[in-house]
């Protein structure tokens, strides 16, 4: 069990929160909206990092010097593209049909800050989903609503369990956090 100093989650994720209560780890929720945008020209797998650092530093200010901030971000990666959080649900109906019967990576990327002291990295997790039909994306979206999601899925729900057929990776990472490898940071902080 964690003990040390106060841990602020940058992150209104009730997966994060979750993941965090799960590994026992005493945090508040701080967070300050932020633009949550990244430069075009940036290779795909720093964005995360990117924007988790954006969640970080929009915290900072609301925070005792000698707390930890945690912040991360998640994103979905396609034939090269980030894949973002749905518009609307024909969106997440046109990106679940996009994902079908493919692979797709999940990286989150993870910003653990006290005072200048800062830590950064990301875990990346390759998910395959079986093809789906056109009723089981649409029985998701419209059970689900995935609208708050990268991707427009969750895989603890139930896409998950019937169209998720293999992962490369960590399971939790692509819930929105690699909670063994932030409690590895925390416990050598």
């Amino acid at each position: 069990m964690y003990k040390g100093p106060r841990i602020i989650l940058a992150s209104q994720s009730p997966r994060r929160k979750q993941l965090l209560e799960q590994a026992h780890i005493p945090f508040e929720v701080r967070v300050v909206a932020t633009e949550e945008t990244f430069p075009a020209d940036m290779p795909l797998p720093e964005v995360p990092v990117h924007i988790a650092l954006q969640k970080a530093d929009a915290v900072r200010n609301i925070c005792a010097p000698d707390d930890i901030i945690l912040a991360a971000d998640s994103v979905v990666i396609i034939d090269n593209t980030v894949i973002g959080k749905p518009q609307d649900r024909d969106d997440a109906i046109r990106i679940l049909s996009r994902l079908s019967g493919r692979t797709h990576e999940v990286i989150t990327g993870v910003v653990i800050r006290q005072g200048a002291r800062q830590h950064t990295f990301s875990k990346t997790t390759s998910v395959h989903f079986k093809p789906l039909t056109t009723a089981h994306i649409s029985f998701y979206v419209d059970e689900y609503k995935p609208y708050d999601k990268a991707g427009a899925y969750a895989i603890q729900e139930w896409i998950g369990a019937v169209g998720i057929d293999r992962i490369d990776g960590c399971f939790y990472n692509v819930m929105g956090l690699p909670v063994s490898a932030v409690v590895t940071v925390l416990e050598q902080w």
